[in-house]
């Protein structure tokens, strides 16, 4: 009898054991998974022409909401060849030398922040990467900018990859985007001599016009002619005069 009572003792202890076990293994498989980035696209191909790319950032703090979102562009999309969707209440969109980033007031705490953005043509790759530096309002910076291939999947930090299908036949790479550089042609700063003012040809007909067209030397020199004939008329009209007496 004693030994019975052991064995069913020893056989409830076990049992116990593998509960507790099965318990442990069921809360683990349970437990959340780390929060990362995704990024996703209904057309998701080659070559494909403004295509929508929508992002959800998952928050993994529970004291503080995101803030921002700085995206490093995978080789083939220029920050000029993006452009704002939509996002986060307040939210605004900012191009940087190599990507982009997207921001403003802080997401209610433990939510996600969504946004979306269009780009004006995707490369001819299998794959894209977009490595993203997540910001808090506390400061804290989720960096979501590790590549499978280098990660060896130890750290968990992966990139949000977003996956293309084969281009269409006869797709084609679009011309590049227009340089922000270009803009109209400025004339040049007038200089000194060029912005001295001379008269219109109307106005100098006018001034022509109103001194017959001769100078005020020409005229002194007429009147004193004119002075010095009537002189020499008086002076031998006296010679006359005086002979005939």
């Amino acid at each position: 009898m004693f030994h019975a009572i052991k064995a069913k003792h020893r056989t409830a202890r076990r049992l116990t054991l593998a509960a507790g076990a099965t318990t442990a293994l069921l809360l683990l498989t349970a437990a959340p998974a780390a929060a990362h980035v995704e990024v996703e696209s209904d057309n998701a191909q080659a070559l494909a022409e403004n295509v929508e790319l929508a992002f959800v950032a998952e928050s993994e703090s529970a004291t503080a909401g995101i803030t921002e979102l700085r995206v490093v562009l995978p080789k083939g999309i220029a920050p000029t060849d993006v452009t704002y969707g939509e996002g986060p209440k307040g939210w605004k969109f900012s191009a940087t030398d190599d990507g982009y980033t997207v921001k403003g007031p802080a997401v209610k705490t433990g939510e996600d922040a969504e946004y979306s953005v269009v780009v004006r043509q995707l490369p001819d790759a299998k794959e894209l990467a977009f490595k993203t530096l997540q910001t808090y309002s506390d400061g804290k910076i989720d960096r979501w900018i590790e590549l499978s291939e280098s990660s060896g999947g130890g750290h968990g930090n992966e990139a949000p990859v977003l996956e293309l299908k084969a281009a269409a036949p006869g797709a084609k790479p679009v011309s590049p985007s227009p340089s922000e550089s270009e803009s109209p042609s400025v004339s040049p700063t007038p200089t000194a001599e060029e912005t001295d003012i001379s008269p219109s040809p109307q106005a100098a007909d006018t001034e022509k016009d109103d001194d017959g067209g001769l100078s005020a030397g020409a005229w002194t020199g007429i009147i004193a002619a004119i002075l010095v004939a009537a002189a020499a008329v008086v002076f031998v009209m006296r010679r006359r005069g005086s002979a005939q007496q």
